[in-house]
């Protein structure tokens, strides 16, 4: 089975269990709490076609912050993201240098393929309230880690340009993405977990040489994953050798025609994409 019909499978699969996982129609109430900040999460309707979402953020239980949740990619018209089952959309945890507790929000903004936004709410002393702050991660979900097992939490996600880049969605490979949150910022900080990298490196590559069984004939997008996690580990040269020898044997193909570049000419285009963004030097 090719990796398109294997992805395909997965994804109808997982539609219809997360159709399942859905909170009931009606107004609805999530809340988390951590070192004496309780935040409140509340809508009404169907988590799929909600309204009215709203936060309410308590510091020692007094309201430090109580608003509508609008976000800047989709306005009021977000939705609570309920993808994963199980997992709550709204956190209290530390994303930052100091010991002080954040609130997460993962609400999804519709689409077949867009949106996980995650809404950061960092507590502000002078003012004594909530600062916001959001990033739209595209189409990959960004479950909160904590990966140095430090008490800081991380977004670990996927680079979302890389899908449709080379080849149709199904056939894309997204490489590891971790972003943290600090100084009011969302900062990328893939490189400082090597281990993750290479992990999703190899998985990457496992499934290039999965398309074997299909003559190569939808590889590129795989193998861009796979080359992007490489050289975020220094490992550039290797990659451009490799990828010459696959254009060489014929292995470099998209499956769509004429559409994307193939072969040597992939590599060349895919080398521009990775020095624009920010994969090589």
């Amino acid at each position: 089975m090719s990796i398109r019909r294997n992805v395909l499978s997965v994804l109808l699969v997982a539609a219809a269990i997360v159709g399942c996982q859905f909170p009931p129609a009606g107004a609805a109430t999530q809340s988390a709490s951590s070192h004496h900040v309780v935040a409140t999460f509340s809508y009404s309707g169907s988590a799929a076609s909600s309204r009215d979402l709203h936060l309410v953020i308590r510091v020692d239980g007094v309201i430090r912050y109580d608003a509508p949740v609008v976000a800047r990619f989709c306005g009021s018209m977000c939705s609570p993201d309920f993808l994963v089952s199980g997992r709550p959309v709204v956190h209290v945890v530390n994303l930052g240098r100091r010991n002080r507790r954040d609130v997460v929000l993962d609400l999804f903004s519709g689409g077949a393929h867009c949106c996980t936004i995650e809404r950061v709410y960092e507590y502000d002393v002078k003012t004594r309230t909530y600062l916001e702050f959001e990033h739209d991660f595209g189409d990959p979900s960004a479950p909160l880690v904590d990966l140095a097992r430090n008490g800081r939490y991380e977004f670990v996600s996927a680079d979302d340009t890389f899908a449709y880049r080379f080849t149709d969605f199904a056939a894309s490979g997204l490489p590891i993405e971790v972003v943290a949150f600090a100084n009011h910022r969302f900062n990328d900080v893939t490189r400082h977990y090597r281990g993750l990298v290479a992990d999703d490196a190899r998985k990457w590559m496992l499934a290039f040489r999965g398309e074997a069984t299909q003559h190569f004939s939808d590889s590129v997008g795989l193998v861009a994953a796979w080359a992007a996690d490489e050289d975020l580990l220094g490992h550039g040269r290797l990659v451009h050798r490799f990828l010459v020898a696959q254009a060489a044997a014929g292995h470099l193909n998209d499956g769509l025609g004429d559409r994307e570049p193939s072969g040597r000419a992939f590599v060349i285009t895919l080398d521009h994409f990775l020095v624009r963004r920010g994969y090589l030097p």
